[in-house]
């Protein structure tokens, strides 16, 4: 038995309500059970019940047994002064307040059925991957869809803190904001925080004043990466080695020693030469390019806008000094659909958000187009019988698994929840 299990309990009124009384027999009637707080001090705040005739408001608190009252000092400390009602599953002692006076205990065992302790203690047996596994495929479906959005909006607001912490630190400049962003994800996993590092290093002023001229960002680009710190006989490398240092001292702005650059254990279309080729290509195409995309609303608009190649060069090359056969090597609708994912739509939440605007139709509309992500989480998923059939679906996915199944919140978990009615 787990307090978590008794806050849900007493929360969404699961035991009989109608014969209530407290342990020394008083009648016990509960009009509010109060506010869930989930902070320091008492668990259910504002709470009112009535105990033989006389009406209380006060506070709530919750405890698997009454003597985890003193286990937890609650009689020296003035937050737990106004408890009108001690929650307990077993009572072991009397417990006092700081004014010397018994706290009425409700013993919420004597009230809960046999069944939803069953469930509960069958939804919480230890599995393989997730407590639910087996049961999780049987929820109802409405129930599942609306908790799906729920989740994918709760991942959208996790996603949407660091955007805002960029704009704080870009003086709300957007563009510099979707640079750094866009960079992160052109990274990919392996490269991500170097290329973020790296988008940061370079003031966005100046990748404004240079896209014009799609050598001089890739020197930047390149320069700050560190990828021009050697010596090599290539005339394009020489070439943007000449340009970053012409740059630096132009903008009188000193090198910045970023994460270094992996190419290990990427396929050679993703290594980093290629991926900062393209962002340098994107930004010398489009300028302003934050209020183009903010304004797509289609897959197919992002595909077409966000289609780039790489320098005539890197056609033959995927290293310096290096030939290779020739390839275009410009963006595929597999690499969109990951800056769709984590960079274009939780910067146009976080800037309508900002704007307060409505837009969650829109971006559950966008995902509904793009195909399901492939990786280990929703594979297991899928092994359970809870199939994804879009980008939408697996961003709920992984939200769930990541928040609530690791973190064992089951009861905050709509199909915990389902499945301790006994559906």
């Amino acid at each position: 038995m787990k307090e978590d299990f008794l806050h849900y309990l007493w929360k969404y009124k699961k035991f009989d309500t109608l014969n209530l009384k407290t342990y020394n027999n008083e009648e016990l009637t509960i009009i509010n059970v109060g506010q869930y707080l989930e902070l320091a001090g008492p668990d259910f705040f504002n709470a009112q019940v009535i105990i033989e005739d006389q009406k209380w408001a006060g506070n709530i608190e919750i405890h698997l047994k009454s003597s985890d009252w003193y286990l937890h000092h609650h009689e020296k400390d003035k937050a737990y002064e106004n408890v009108i009602l001690h929650v307990v599953w077993e009572h072991d002692t009397e417990i006092f307040n700081q004014n010397n006076s018994e706290v009425p205990v409700l013993v919420l065992k004597s009230y809960v059925s046999e069944e939803i302790i069953k469930n509960y203690k069958t939804l919480i047996v230890p599995k393989s991957w997730i407590f639910c596994e087996k049961e999780i495929k049987n929820i109802d479906g409405f129930s599942f869809i609306n908790w799906q959005e729920r989740l994918f909006f709760e991942r959208l607001e996790r996603k949407s803190k660091p955007i805002y912490d960029f704009l704080a630190l870009t003086n709300n400049d957007w563009e510099a904001v979707m640079f750094c962003f866009l960079a992160k994800n052109f990274g990919l996993n392996t490269n991500g925080n170097s290329f973020l590092e790296l988008a940061q290093s370079i003031p966005f002023t100046i990748i404004r004043k240079e896209s014009f001229e799609v050598e001089n960002l890739e020197a930047l680009l390149f320069g700050n990466a560190g990828l021009l710190d050697v010596e090599k006989e290539d005339n394009y490398f020489k070439d943007l080695k000449f340009r970053y240092f012409y740059l630096l001292h132009k903008y009188q702005f000193d090198k910045v020693h970023v994460e270094p650059v992996q190419f290990f254990k990427h396929r050679p279309d993703n290594f980093p030469t290629i991926r900062l080729s393209q962002l340098a290509n994107l930004y010398h195409k489009h300028q302003n390019l934050f209020s183009k995309i903010i304004a797509l609303k289609t897959v197919k608009d992002i595909y077409d806008f966000l289609l780039v190649t790489v320098a005539p060069y890197w056609q033959s090359h995927y290293q310096f000094d290096k030939e290779s056969p020739y390839k275009l090597k410009k963006t595929a609708h597999s690499f969109v659909d990951l800056l769709i994912i984590n960079t274009i739509i939780p910067i146009q939440f976080a800037y309508a958000k900002k704007r307060g605007e409505a837009i969650s139709e829109d971006l559950i509309a966008l995902l509904n187009e793009i195909k399901p992500e492939r990786n280990s989480i929703i594979d297991k998923f899928s092994s359970f019988g809870i199939y994804a059939g879009n980008a939408f679906e697996t961003q709920s996915l992984l939200q769930l698994k990541n928040e609530y199944c690791n973190k064992n919140r089951c009861l905050d978990c709509v199909v915990g929840m389902e499945l301790l009615k006994g559906n």
